[in-house]
């Protein structure tokens, strides 16, 4: 039996295309694998704030005692990373034997690596006795292989501009690919507090319940604690979500719409909402690891979760220089990520990425020579990221603060070994 590292290399030679939009070939493998979930399944969709919804939703919900299933997209460092089965990843050996079912029921059916992996997985929550099943979308919604599913709740979170070259060039288009998982007759959570009128408008058509922020649902807060109020339901002095950010209440604001909507199926307590805001985890979501110096792993690689990490940054205070260790796609608006980060960063380390179509360190660093307007800025360029880091622990002082972004890629290459705990020089003496 093939192990999961040679299924995985197994599925990239599969199809020539990395991705091909479209739900017939997956939909037929799925046939023939009688592949269905039996429990109440929660899809989300957006381009930013996808994978901080799923893990509220999860903490929420195990809090509760529910059984939950979860997969997510991409991983930062092992691919276990991409499902969870009551809370913890599946072994290697699992994904293998579901890996094998997918290839005995596709025959000549060529599947993309995510096609691929998506059957497998749902297959391992088809066979696990779950009580609620959350799933993330790849890309878009409409036609991702996850979409697949019919969903009970599916939330929209934020929309911008990213992946233009296949899912459109402006917010209404992209967000009808988004809108693709709504169901109808069936409840609909739009976060997005201004949302691309394509989306309500279908919603209105498909006929679907659609929750909407500032209308629906809302949230306030001060610096102590925050409150949400839905349809008929309030909470109040809620303790902020354990994942930094002021963008998370907004994830939060639709997490809550999305636990109102399931609670005839999945009622759950007030006391389980406060302990699953308070202890959910994920990695590289404007983490803050403390140390000397600081360390920020943040996986914002689009303009708009950019802008949202520059004012998180903004809001930790004073540090006397900010190294910034960047990697990205070259398919990225790269101008606009730079432009928002350029008064913040005093020293860039740019690096290679290893994926074809990935920008080349040299490449980042010319495009941001072209754009930079301050002559006090040290830049330098490395082949992975944790060189990069590195090379930025080397230079930083205790109090200077080091910010990891641009890429789950980015983020995952310095992640190889756990997470980073940094020390001040003096200490290591």
């Amino acid at each position: 039996m093939k192990t999961l590292s040679e299924w995985l290399a197994h599925c990239e030679q599969l199809h020539p295309h990395t991705i091909d939009m479209g739900l017939d070939r997956v939909r037929k493998v799925a046939q023939r694998m009688n592949l269905s979930l039996k429990v109440p399944v929660i899809t989300v969709a957006g381009t930013n704030g996808k994978g901080s919804t799923c893990a509220m939703l999860e903490a929420i919900y195990l809090q509760a005692g529910y059984k939950t299933g979860v997969y997510t997209s991409p991983h930062l460092v092992d691919f276990e990373e991409r499902c969870r089965l009551l809370g913890e990843s599946p072994k290697a050996e699992e994904f293998a034997s579901a890996f094998e079912v997918v290839e005995a029921a596709r025959q000549e059916i060529s599947l993309t690596y995510f096609e691929f992996s998506t059957l497998a997985i749902l297959k391992m929550m088809a066979d696990t006795p779950l009580d609620v099943v959350i799933l993330e979308v790849g890309l878009g919604g409409r036609l991702d292989a996850v979409n697949l599913i019919d969903s009970d709740c599916a939330i929209i979170t934020s929309i911008d501009l990213d992946h233009t070259a296949l899912l459109g060039n402006d917010r209404d288009t992209i967000g009808i690919e988004k809108a693709g998982i709504m169901r109808a007759g069936k409840s609909v959570v739009i976060s997005d507090p201004v949302p691309p009128v394509s989306v309500v408008q279908h919603a209105h058509h498909l006929g679907a319940d659609a929750w909407l922020m500032g209308k629906d649902f809302n949230f306030s807060g001060d610096q102590l604690q925050w409150s949400w109020a839905g349809r008929g339901r309030r909470y109040s002095g809620l303790a902020y979500p354990a994942l930094r950010g002021a963008n998370q209440l907004l994830n939060a604001s639709g997490v809550l719409a999305a636990v109102e909507v399931m609670r005839p199926l999945l009622p759950v307590t007030a006391q389980a909402i406060r302990n699953g805001l308070a202890m959910v985890e994920l990695t590289g979501r404007f983490q803050i690891v403390p140390g000397e110096p600081v360390l920020v792993l943040d996986v914002a690689h689009n303009p708009h979760s950019v802008a949202a990490l520059a004012a998180n940054l903004d809001a930790m205070g004073f540090y006397p220089t900010t190294h910034a260790v960047f990697g990205a796609m070259a398919d990225k608006d790269l101008e606009s990520m730079l432009k928002k980060l350029l008064p913040l960063v005093d020293a860039w380390y740019f690096t290679d990425l290893p994926l074809p179509r990935a920008s080349s360190a040299k490449q980042l660093e010319s495009d941001w020579a072209v754009i930079n307007v301050r002559k006090d800025v040290l830049t330098s360029v490395y082949e992975t990221p944790q060189k990069a880091l590195d090379a930025a622990i080397l230079a930083a002082d205790p109090t200077d603060r080091i910010l990891v972004f641009g890429s789950f890629y980015t983020v995952g290459g310095v992640l190889q070994h756990g997470i980073p705990k940094l020390h001040a020089k003096h200490l290591s003496n």
